[in-house]
């Protein structure tokens, strides 16, 4: 009877040392594996270690970085390739590997490319600036004139090198209304160079012209200033068919006398700085109708010239004002 009452009494302690916690005796409490919510709701309820010594904080930042991510470690697979099966041709190789012969290069000037351009008809706006219908080619050392678009209505060549100008140089031209050719070298201009139907202001100081070629009647500016133009050079009354001419200068050039007869038109005359000693009665007024009062014709400039102008009084009672110069 005692002895029974001794196993029981045993079987009952061993029972509640089971159930008790193992950090109640002494020993250590087995971790066991937690899903996400376990872990949080231990947090909660404080059943956490304070005391930081006890964790392991290189792992823990490596299992949250493997769970969050995966394993950032890629996985090299080696593979053995096999040998390649291609041949290449040593006539390629070669050819590859040959040295390049080059071709000297060699620009052209202006002038050479403006004779390219002129044999093979290309148009002159490759080598002057065409806006419009005007085409600038100043300071482009031209020899002669260029070829021109068919609209071409103004030119300026100015500066260049131009020596002759020729019959064919602006024909077809119909549209040409201003030429301007200033600071050339041009000596000869051909006969028939510059009738055009539309040309009205032919521009042509500072060259080496000793004579005027004939003139179209659409004339209404002649500029032909600093050259070495002398009286035997203009044609006998080259002037009096020109209706519409307005503005005549010749200045600084080799002139005897005054080229007559000026036509009605005619409202500026400049032509100082010659060779003009004395003025024929009729140059500047009809000597058969006194009355005639020339108005247009209020810019006569006779200075640097060797004449004395009051010696020719009785030439400019038709003219609103006297002619500039000497009267002394």
């Amino acid at each position: 009877m005692r002895i029974s009452a001794l196993l029981g009494l045993m079987a009952l302690v061993i029972q509640e040392m089971e159930a008790m916690p193992p950090w109640m005796d002494g020993g250590v409490k087995q971790q066991q594996p937690q899903d996400e919510g376990t872990a949080y709701n231990n947090l909660e309820l404080g059943s956490y270690d304070p005391n930081l010594d006890n964790y392991d904080l290189n792992s823990y930042e490596e299992q949250t970085i493997k769970s969050d991510y995966g394993d950032l470690t890629p996985k090299t697979k080696v593979v053995t390739l096999a040998p390649s099966t291609t041949r290449v041709s040593t006539k390629t190789v070669m050819a590859t590997m040959a040295p390049k012969t080059w071709t000297a290069i060699t620009t052209p000037s202006i002038s050479s490319l403006l004779d390219n351009l002129t044999a093979q008809g290309l148009p002159t706006c490759l080598v002057c600036v065409c806006l419009g219908t005007s085409v600038y080619c100043d300071d482009a050392d031209l020899e002669h004139i260029p070829p021109l678009p068919q609209e071409t209505t103004y030119l300026y060549a100015r500066f260049n090198h131009i020596s002759q100008i020729r019959t064919g140089d602006f024909k077809g031209l119909r549209k040409l209304k201003r030429i301007d050719l200033s600071g050339n070298s041009i000596s000869t201009i051909e006969d028939d160079a510059f009738l055009l139907p539309a040309l009205e202001e032919l521009i042509i100081p500072e060259n080496k012209l000793v004579s005027l070629p004939r003139l179209p009647g659409s004339l209404v500016r002649l500029d032909a200033q600093l050259n070495n133009l002398q009286s035997s050079g203009i044609l006998p009354e080259s002037f009096r068919e020109l209706k519409k001419l307005q503005f005549l200068y010749m200045s600084d050039n080799r002139l005897d006398y005054i080229p007559v007869p000026l036509p009605s038109s005619l409202r500026s005359l400049h032509l100082q700085n010659n060779h003009i000693q004395k003025i024929p009665e009729g140059t500047f007024c009809d000597t058969q109708d006194y009355k005639h009062i020339r108005r247009a014709l209020e810019d006569i400039r006779l200075d640097g010239n060797p004449i004395n102008l009051s010696l020719f009084a009785n030439t400019y009672f038709c003219l609103p004002r006297l002619p500039i110069g000497s009267y002394t």
